[in-house]
C-alpha cells in the first residue's frame, strides 16, 4: 500500500521516483522513474514510467518495488506522458477466429463469444499494452495461423499493424 501511495502522488502531482527495485535482467537496483500510469495486464500490475537509468519509458511490475519515495525536483518535458511513442499510438487490431480447424472446430461460436461483426473483431489499443492484450486472450499473432493448441481460439489478421511495436516478445507466435 506504501509503494501504492508513493506511485499514486507521484502520478498526481507529475513528480519523479526513486524505487527500490528488483528486475529480471538487472537484479537489485535504485532506479528514478517518472511515473504516469498504472496498467493491469490481466495478470500482474505495472506502473508505466520513463526510467533515466536507461533513458527511456517502461513498465515496472508493482509487487518488485519494495520501496518508493517521491521526489522534488522538475521533470524534463522528454520524460513527460506525452513524450512516450508507445504510449500514445493507438494500434487497431484485427481478431478472427483461428483458422485452424484443429484449434476451433466452430469458429461462429467464437464470433458469438466476442461480439465480432462480420467475422472480425477491432480493437483498439495503445502500443505499449498491445502485448499484453494478444498474450492474456492466447491470440496467435503468426503470420500463417500457425500456432496450435486448444487455447489458440483467435487469430491476429493484420500483424502488420503490430510493426513497431516494442512489447511483443510476449505475444504467441510473433516473429519480427
Amino acid at each position: 500500500i506504501g509503494v501504492l501511495a508513493e506511485l499514486s502522488t507521484a502520478i498526481h502531482q507529475g513528480k519523479a521516483v526513486l524505487l527500490h527495485y528488483f528486475s529480471v535482467s538487472s537484479g537489485e537496483t535504485n532506479r528514478e522513474v517518472v511515473p504516469f500510469a498504472l496498467v493491469d495486464n490481466g495478470l500482474r500490475w505495472h506502473v508505466r514510467a520513463y526510467d533515466r537509468k536507461r533513458g527511456r519509458f517502461l513498465d515496472f511490475v508493482l509487487t518488485r518495488i519494495i520501496q518508493a519515495t517521491v521526489l522534488d525536483e522538475e521533470v524534463a518535458d522528454h520524460e513527460r506522458r506525452d513524450s512516450d511513442i508507445q504510449w500514445n499510438r493507438i494500434v487497431e487490431m484485427e481478431i478472427v477466429p483461428h483458422p485452424n480447424p484443429k484449434n476451433l472446430k466452430h469458429p461462429e461460436t467464437i464470433e458469438l463469444d466476442y461480439g465480432m461483426e462480420a467475422g472480425v473483431l477491432k480493437i483498439n489499443v495503445r502500443a505499449a499494452v498491445a502485448g499484453y492484450v494478444l498474450r492474456r486472450w492466447n491470440v496467435d499473432c503468426s503470420e500463417d495461423h500457425s500456432e496450435e493448441g486448444p487455447e489458440f481460439h483467435l487469430w491476429l489478421r493484420n500483424s502488420a499493424a503490430l510493426y513497431g511495436v516494442e512489447n511483443l516478445s510476449i505475444a504467441p507466435g510473433y516473429k519480427q
